[in-house]
Formats: C-alpha cells, sequence, structure tokens
C-alpha cells in the first residue's frame, strides 16, 4: 500500500518519540488539584434555535484560571429521567458548529454538549496573561511562561470540567458518559476520557497534539503543527533549546496522558494523514490500555473517513 510513514506492523508497535517529562505525573496532579478549587458555576439560557425534538441551551462555566467556556447544550425534549449524554470536541482554531449536527444524538436519546475551546473559533475567553509570543499558535502558548502557563494545560482541563459540569446535571446520568471527537477533537476526547475516569466511551478520529518530536523529524511541522517551526525560528533559530522544548510539550502530548484512560475507545486512523500524521495516531492508541479498538483507511489522510460516523453513532449508542 502507499505509505507517507513507517510500514503497518510497525506502526501498531511504535510507542512515541517525544520525551515523556519526569514529573508528568506530579504535574498533572497538581493540575487537578487547581481544578478541583475552581468552582464551575453553571449558567444556562435557552438558545435562539429550538427545533421540535430537543431543548437547546447555551451554556457557560468557569475553568481554570477564571475563564468562562461556552458550550452547546442539547437534550430530548421533555425527557427529565437519568439518560446518557456525548462530550464533543472540535478541530483546531474551530467551533462547536451548528445545533442540527447533533441532534442525530439527541434522537437516539442523549444529552450532547458540544465545547468551544478557549481563544478559537467559538465564545469561550482566552484571558491570556503569559509571556512570550502571542500572535499566533496555541500549542506554543506559555513555553515561555513555563509549563503551568501553557495554554493546552487549561484546554485539557476545560474538557474535564465540562464532564463535570454535564455529570451533575440531574436528568444526564453520569455513568453513561461518551466522548467524541476530530484531529484536535479527537485529542481532546483522549484526554477528557484521560482526567474523568468516569467517562466510559470515547471516540477518537486522527488525534492531534501527539509525539511532537516525530512530526518535527518527518518535517510535517506546517499546517496544523506550522507554530512549532514558527516557534524555532524566531526564537530559538539554532536549536539551543529543543531538548528543553520538547521536554515542555511532552506535558500536553495526548499520547501520555493516554495511559490513564479507562473508558472503551473507538480510533479512526489514517495512513495517508500528513497533518497528524499515522505515527503519532499509533502512538497515542498503543499506549491506550483499556479496551480498544481502531479502523484503518489505508487511503485516506486528514479528511472524512467513509463510514466511520456510522461506526461512532453505533458504539455510542451502547451507551
Amino acid at each position: 500500500m502507499p505509505s507517507l510513514d513507517m510500514p503497518l506492523e510497525q506502526l501498531k508497535q511504535y510507542m512515541g518519540r517525544s520525551p515523556k517529562p519526569d514529573d508528568f505525573d506530579a504535574y498533572w496532579a497538581e493540575a487537578l488539584q487547581e481544578l478541583d478549587a475552581t468552582a464551575p458555576e453553571p449558567l444556562i439560557a435557552p438558545s435562539a434555535f429550538q427545533p421540535p425534538n430537543a431543548e437547546c441551551f447555551d451554556l457557560t462555566f468557569t475553568g481554570v484560571r477564571g475563564a468562562r467556556i461556552y458550550a452547546k447544550y442539547l437534550r430530548p425534549k421533555g425527557v427529565s429521567a437519568p439518560h446518557p449524554a456525548v462530550l464533543q470536541f472540535h478541530g483546531y482554531t474551530g467551533s462547536s458548529g451548528d445545533w442540527s449536527d447533533k441532534l442525530s444524538l439527541v434522537n437516539l436519546g442523549f444529552s450532547v454538549f458540544a465545547m468551544d475551546c478557549r481563544g478559537q473559533g467559538g465564545k469561550s475567553e482566552d484571558v491570556g496573561g503569559v509571556k512570550g509570543n502571542t500572535m499566533r499558535g496555541q500549542f506554543i502558548r506559555g513555553l515561555d511562561s513555563g509549563p503551568k502557563d501553557l495554554l493546552f494545560r487549561h484546554i485539557f482541563l476545560d474538557t474535564a470540567q465540562l464532564a463535570r459540569v454535564a455529570m451533575s446535571m440531574p436528568e444526564v446520568d453520569a455513568e453513561r458518559i461518551g466522548v467524541q471527537g476530530g484531529s484536535q477533537g479527537g485529542a481532546l476526547a483522549l484526554v477528557c476520557a484521560a482526567l474523568e475516569p468516569r467517562i466510559k466511551r470515547c471516540v477518537s478520529v486522527f488525534p492531534f497534539l501527539s509525539d511532537y518530536k516525530r512530526v518535527w523529524e518527518m518535517d510535517l511541522a506546517k499546517d496544523a503543527y506550522e507554530e512549532l517551526r514558527m516557534y524555532f525560528r524566531l526564537f530559538d533559530p539554532r536549536h539551543e533549546r529543543e531538548d528543553d522544548i520538547f521536554r515542555t510539550l511532552g506535558y500536553i502530548d495526548v499520547q501520555y496522558l493516554a495511559e490513564r484512560i479507562q473508558a472503551e475507545v473507538l480510533m479512526g486512523i489514517s495512513l495517508m494523514d500528513n497533518i497528524c500524521p499515522p505515527s503519532t495516531q499509533f502512538a497515542a492508541y498503543n499506549r491506550i490500555r483499556s479496551t480498544k479498538s481502531h479502523i484503518i483507511y489505508p487511503d485516506f489522510g486528514h479528511e472524512g473517513l467513509p463510514g466511520f460516523n456510522d461506526d461512532a453513532y453505533l458504539f455510542l449508542s451502547k451507551l
């Protein structure tokens, strides 16, 4: 088959290249303590969009560092008994999208929570407060301030806060929660399942934010990863701090959080993906210790994967 990465049999054994910080577990334990101390203060208000089969709300809650985070919240109309829910996460720079594309799950009896990431294309706040470059690029945001100020640390914690808010809703069954997303959303689905162990099912498609050093060595620091090349060119042109930079990015490398997942995972993997290369997808998949399965698309890149949405729908329906 055509290939832009290592052979499939090697991919199935690959465990990543980027360094894992020695204090990774302590770092995330402290981060979760900060989340525990952050009162979510959720507010909901009826949205302008009100279809005949669902009740739709604008939901806001407080994330770490005081940012107000926005999510669309949809629930089946007239249903008050506890029922399952799915949390959805969008691609890099995007937003939670249209209300109507979430109604198939509502029709199945699910509530749906779709979060806007801080400072991207939706309504959530990026409260800032870091040193260094803020012109563009979120996964390098905070590199010059230190690991605790990485913006994606906060976004990762936002996913767990959303899960906690959803689970606190009286109409939601906290034991039947799934997460779903592609690209950045695929990474955030894995992260949410890692940071909130009560998540039961996770759908992740070609996850972003995995194995940064492998992306660099494949000369694919472009498109979604372009800011890494930009950072080196502007702030470390001789790569004198390269080891330290990749170590710091290790705190927000989803392959290492994936080891914590207890949910059952379904992953879509595309072998011709030159945005989030296959080895970085497998780096995350191979570290998942819970029940897992993948569907491989040999000829597809970072694009729609035919039939996968149907498989994901059936996978989540088992909640």
